[in-house]
């Protein structure tokens, strides 16, 4: 195995790590026995998440030592991925197999095993979160133990923000091969998010709508339509927005040229659902984000709460994207049995992003938002325990799995406690 210094920050640079090694086992007998004799111990992946959530005390275990594998099952045609395997590496190996996932995040950089274990999203209506795709999984447990997961079990332990295991493989679902077409409206007025919410996001495969919260008072949607499903676009000029002639970028006036292909153009699945190309790293993390998960019925509330609060949100925000995922039934996932939209902020790296967060907060968590694990905010953890009906059983599973605390950080001690505290009251 090799002994290294320990990652200092997490990718954007706003998370400082405290650890004091990092070990990269190389192989999985090596990743157990290091589980088994240290006392603090979390996983860290391409360290993505702007929360303190991949933070630990002691040591960090990263398994990107370990052989980097995809292996498609030939009778089911579900494929297996090691924990280093991102979505960039796993997408091309599908398509040489003629499969796909059914949806992406907005970055395929991320490691599936991380992206899967905080809830991580893209967008669509029916699409569900990227952690839905989880058919099984192999963990490594506090006492080295190597175990699989399959069927009622993954509710609990697929969202389980590393606290219940280092997770080492994944198997996920995979579908035939297919192309999709995308196109970007300019110019829809914001005022259309609150009354024609469901059509809007409903108008294609996966829709995700950027705005800046600025005087114009305009959003820009993108619009990314499966080929092998019979729909029509929207026409030329859709609920007072224009469709673009020319690529455009997520964010204003910056070039589009490493942005996934627009105006139409078929391409692979994973060539299209991402907005950047898997060849481009979007950048390096000059940035800090938060997100909020919203039930579906009450999104039109909240973006009208943000509206009113524009004038403190607009000069510190690089943009925020609106998208729509499909409910699920895992446990913490923040779609748990709910239809939800999420709103998500991509601030300017500033400290002023801490003086408004609370502002949102306050308006937002009366709606039943849930912060997504990875980003940023301001929600107690008593807050965000209550955001989630089957926290107390989650945290019960944890005491049963990691009785020691092996795999917990500041972050996780304080939903535990939060957990208990509630139960006892």
């Amino acid at each position: 195995m090799t002994v290294t210094d320990p990652i200092r920050h997490n990718w954007a640079g706003n998370q400082q790590f405290s650890a004091v090694r990092c070990i990269r086992p190389q192989s999985l007998a090596e990743a157990q026995a290091v589980i088994a004799d240290t006392s603090r111990i979390r996983p860290i992946g391409t360290a993505h998440s702007f929360s303190p959530l991949a933070d630990t005390s002691q040591v960090q275990l990263s398994l990107a030592g370990l052989p980097r594998e995809i292996e498609i099952e030939a009778d089911s045609n579900e494929v297996w991925v090691s924990a280093a395997v991102t979505y960039g590496d796993l997408a091309p190996v599908l398509m040489e197999h003629g499969r796909a996932l059914h949806n992406l995040a907005s970055l395929p950089h991320i490691s599936v095993a991380g992206a899967c274990a905080t809830g991580t999203h893209g967008s669509g209506d029916r699409l569900g979160n990227l952690a839905t795709a989880v058919t099984g999984m192999r963990l490594i447990r506090a006492d080295g133990r190597l175990v699989e997961i399959a069927g009622a079990e993954l509710a609990a332990e697929v969202v389980a923000l590393g606290c219940l295991g280092a997770v080492t493989h994944l198997r996920l679902a995979t579908e035939r091969f297919y192309e999709v077409a995308q196109v970007v409206f300019d110019d829809l007025p914001r005022a259309r998010l609150v009354d024609s919410l469901d059509e809007i996001f409903g108008a294609a495969t996966s829709v995700s709508v950027f705005t800046t919260w600025d005087e114009s008072e305009r959003c820009q949607v993108w619009l990314k339509q499966r080929c092998d499903v019979t729909s029509s676009w929207p026409q030329t000029s859709w609920l007072g927005a224009r469709q673009r002639t020319t690529p455009a970028h997520p964010l204003p006036d910056h070039d589009p040229i490493n942005c996934t292909a627009q105006l139409g153009e078929p391409g692979p699945w994973f060539d299209r659902l991402p907005h950047f190309q898997m060849a481009f790293t979007p950048s390096s993390g000059d940035e800090i984000q938060a997100e909020y998960l919203l039930p579906r019925d009450m999104a039109s509330q909240a973006i009208q709460a943000i509206e009113g609060i524009r004038a403190i949100v607009h000069p510190i925000l690089h943009a925020t994207e609106i998208r729509s995922v499909a409910a699920d039934d895992l446990w913490l996932s923040p779609n748990y049995e709910r239809p939800t939209i999420g709103i998500h902020f991509t601030w300017h790296k500033t400290n002023a992003v801490y003086d408004v967060l609370p502002i949102i907060d306050e308006l937002l968590a009366p709606l039943g938002a849930r912060p997504h694990w990875g980003k940023v905010t301001t929600f107690t953890p008593e807050m965000i325990v209550r955001g989630y009906p089957r926290f107390d059983q989650f945290a019960k599973r944890v005491r049963e799995l990691d009785p020691e605390g092996k795999f917990s950080n500041s972050m996780t001690d304080a939903l535990m406690g939060a957990a208990m505290r509630d139960r006892v009251t």
